[in-house]
C-alpha cells in the first residue's frame, strides 16, 4: 500500500495507507455510522458527489457480492475506514473490497484516525475535502478542496437517472427473502390484483422496486424527468418519487413538475403520490416548503423515527444531507414523523390528498426493518 492523503477545507489534512484506486477525487466528505452494509452505502447512487467515512472500525471483512448492490456501480466519490479488513470472510463474497474499488476506480483511504475527522465534521459541518494518492503536499491538496464545487446548488441526479422506461419484477432475494417477506408484507397480491406504480427514478436503490413488488405492485420506473403528461400516460395506480443525490433546491424543474402532478394526478384522479428522501425533498418544495442544508447530516441505520400519528418510534436507516423545514410547511401539510435525535422533519403528508413522504428509508438495505410497512400503506391507498 502506498501513501493517500484526505485534506478538507479548513486545512486539516489526514495521512493514511492507500487502498482500492490511485488517483484523486473531490467530494463533500461526510460520515457513516452503519456496522454494517458497506457495499449498500457504495453502490447508493445518494452518495455521488462524496466521500464517504465509516465509523465502524473495521470495514471489508465480508468481501462484496453482486447480490447486494444497490446500483449497477459504486457512486461514492472516495472511501475512508479506520481499518480495512486483510481476510474478507463470507459464504456470500465474491470479491475483496479492496479489488471491488479497484475495477471501479474508486480511491480510499485506511489507517487514519476516523475519530478525529467525524468530530471535526460534527464541530464544523461537512466540507469540500480531496482524496490524492498523488499529489502529497499538504498546502496544494487544502487548496484543492477549497477550489472544489461541493454538493450546494448542484443538480446531480442527472449523473445517475436512467436514460428508458424499464420493468422492474423481482422481489426480495438471499437467504433472508422469506423472513423479511413474512414480517414485511400483509398479504400475498394476486397476479390479477397488482397496482401499477411509476416510480419516477432520481438515483433509485434496488430495494424499493424490490419492496413494491413484495407490496402487490407492477412497477414501472421512469427517468426522473419524465414530462407528468407522458407519466399520467401511463396509466398509474399509483406514482413514486425515489431518493437521489444533491441539492433539492437546485431542481426547479423537477419541483414544477411534482407540482403539476399533486394537481392532475392527486388532485383530480385520487391517484396517490409517495416520495422516499430527495423524493420526500422534492414532494415538500412541489406543495410549498423550503429544503435547507443539515450541518453534518444524517446517515446511518440507528437513527430513532416517531411516528406523529401512533406514538410508535422505529429505528430508521438514513442517508441525507439536506432536509425540509418545518417552519415552511403550509396549513394543508401535515408532520407525520420526526427525527428524534435533532428534532428534524422526518414525514410528511398532505390533508386531504394522498400525498405523503418519508425522510429516512423504509426499505433499508441495510439496516432495520421497522418501516417497510410503509410500502403497504401506499398499497392501500391505490386501493381506496
Amino acid at each position: 500500500m502506498g501513501i493517500a492523503k484526505l485534506a478538507l477545507e479548513d486545512g486539516s489534512v489526514f495521512t493514511g495507507r492507500s487502498f482500492g484506486a490511485t488517483g484523486e477525487i473531490d467530494g463533500e466528505v461526510v460520515f457513516n455510522t452503519s456496522m454494517t452494509g458497506y457495499q449498500e452505502i457504495l453502490t447508493d447512487p445518494s452518495y455521488h458527489g462524496q466521500i464517504v467515512a465509516m465509523t465502524y472500525p473495521l470495514i471489508g471483512n465480508y468481501g462484496v457480492n453482486p447480490e447486494d448492490e444497490e446500483s449497477a456501480r459504486p457512486w461514492v466519490r472516495g472511501f475512508v475506514v479506520r481499518e480495512l479488513s486483510g481476510l474478507a470472510s463470507n459464504y456470500r463474497s465474491r470479491e475483496d473490497l479492496s479489488s471491488y474499488m479497484v475495477r471501479h476506480g474508486i480511491p480510499g483511504v485506511e489507517g487514519i484516525d476516523t475519530r478525529a475527522l467525524v468530530r471535526r465534521i460534527r464541530e464544523i459541518g461537512a466540507m469540500k475535502g480531496i482524496l490524492s494518492t498523488t499529489d502529497l503536499d499538504d498546502a496544494s491538496l487544502v487548496e484543492k478542496a477549497r477550489n472544489s464545487p461541493g454538493l450546494v446548488g448542484r443538480d446531480l441526479t442527472t449523473d445517475v437517472m436512467p436514460d428508458t422506461v424499464s420493468r422492474w419484477e423481482s422481489g426480495f432475494e438471499g437467504p433472508s427473502a422469506d423472513l423479511i417477506r413474512r414480517s414485511q408484507i400483509e398479504g400475498e397480491a394476486a397476479p390479477g390484483d397488482r397496482c401499477h406504480v411509476v416510480a419516477l427514478d432520481f438515483g433509485m436503490k434496488r430495494n424499493i422496486p424490490r419492496y413494491l413488488v413484495e407490496a402487490g405492485c407492477r412497477v414501472t420506473i421512469v427517468p426522473g424527468s419524465t414530462a407528468p403528461e407522458r407519466i399520467l400516460e401511463l396509466e398509474p395506480a399509483g406514482i413514486f418519487v425515489s431518493n437521489g443525490p444533491g441539492d433539492p433546491s437546485a431542481l426547479g424543474k423537477a419541483v414544477e413538475d411534482l407540482r403539476t402532478l399533486v394537481k392532475l394526478a392527486a388532485e383530480r384522479r385520487n391517484i396517490p403520490i409517495f416520495g422516499i428522501c430527495l423524493g420526500h425533498q422534492l414532494l415538500g418544495q412541489a406543495l410549498g416548503a423550503k429544503t435547507f442544508k443539515l450541518k453534518f447530516g444524517h446517515r446511518g441505520a440507528n437513527h430513532p423515527v416517531r411516528d406523529e400519528r401512533t406514538g410508535k418510534i422505529e429505528i430508521t436507516t438514513q442517508n441525507h444531507g439536506f432536509a425540509v423545514d418545518t417552519r415552511s410547511l403550509p396549513k394543508d401539510v401535515e408532520v407525520s414523523h420526526v427525527n428524534l435525535y435533532d428534532g428534524t422533519l422526518e414525514g410528511l403528508r398532505h390533508a386531504r390528498l394522498p400525498v405523503f413522504a418519508v425522510q429516512y428509508h423504509p426499505e433499508s438495505s441495510a439496516g432495520p426493518h421497522d418501516s417497510g410497512h410503509l410500502f403497504g400503506e401506499f398499497r392501500k391507498l391505490m386501493r381506496g
